[in-house]
This record gives C-alpha cells, sequence and structure tokens, in this order.
C-alpha cells in the first residue's frame, strides 16, 4: 500500500520497530531517530531510499526504506518495506530485549510467602 506523504512516527510503528506510534514519536522528539546524523522530528515526510538511525530499548537500527507502509502489518510482510542496514558492532545494543516486554508477574517459588507457607511459618512461631 503506497501512499503520498508518509509521517516517520507513523512508519517506524508500521515496520515494528516501535510497539506504539506514541513511543515512535517520542523517540523521535528525543533525538533517537537520525537521519544524516542529524535528529528529525516525527512529522518528517518518509521516502524511498532514506536512511535512519533508530536507537531503541532493545537494540540500534539502521534501516534504508525501501517501501511506503502506512497501516501495522504482521512481522512477516512489515520487514520487506526495509532493509536492515545495521553495522555487526550494533546489533546486540542491549541485553536487555526480554525485560522490555516484563509482563509485571513474579516467578514462582521466589519473593513473599505464600498463603499456606505463611499459615505453616505461623504455626511454627505459634509453638513457642
Amino acid at each position: 500500500m503506497n501512499t503520498e506523504k508518509l509521517r516517520l512516527d507513523k512508519y517506524l510503528w508500521a515496520i515494528r520497530i516501535f510497539k506504539t506510534r506514541t513511543q515512535a514519536a517520542a523517540a523521535c522528539d528525543s533525538g533517537k531517530v537520525k537521519m544524516n546524523g542529524a535528529a528529525v522530528k516525527a512529522a518528517r515526510t518518509v521516502n524511498i531510499g532514506d536512511q535512519y538511525e533508530v536507537k531503541t530499548e532493545a537494540r540500534k537500527w539502521k534501516i534504508e526504506v525501501t517501501g511506503l507502509l502506512a497501516n501495522r502489518q504482521q512481522y512477516t510482510e512489515a520487514i520487506k518495506y526495509y532493509l536492515d542496514v545495521t553495522p555487526e558492532g550494533d546489533q546486540q545494543f542491549n541485553h536487555r530485549v526480554a525485560a522490555s516486554f516484563h509482563t509485571g508477574k513474579r516467578p514462582s517459588k521466589i519473593g513473599r510467602p505464600t498463603k499456606k507457607e505463611r499459615r505453616d511459618l505461623d504455626d511454627f512461631m505459634q509453638e513457642d
């Protein structure tokens, strides 16, 4: 689906570099998206052949636009609209990839005692 004008934040969201469009716009505003070494704004029009340097929590990207994608699609389709030209040294920018998708649920058997363990502890302490 080719469109005449496409915002940079919408494009980065559509090709699945960012999970939400708000995150893509925030990254642009904070200078984490660059073109030719200069920070670019979220409203910048994307053209085929443009190269962008994008810094996310997971890693650094250097992408070249090969097609314009306005709507989010599944990953296998989205990767056809850009070319990842990231140098090998920057591939593993940060090893906290799994932490960025943390659900907030604690692993079992770690941390606070369960209700049964608490009762057993109370019984043990009461025996004195």
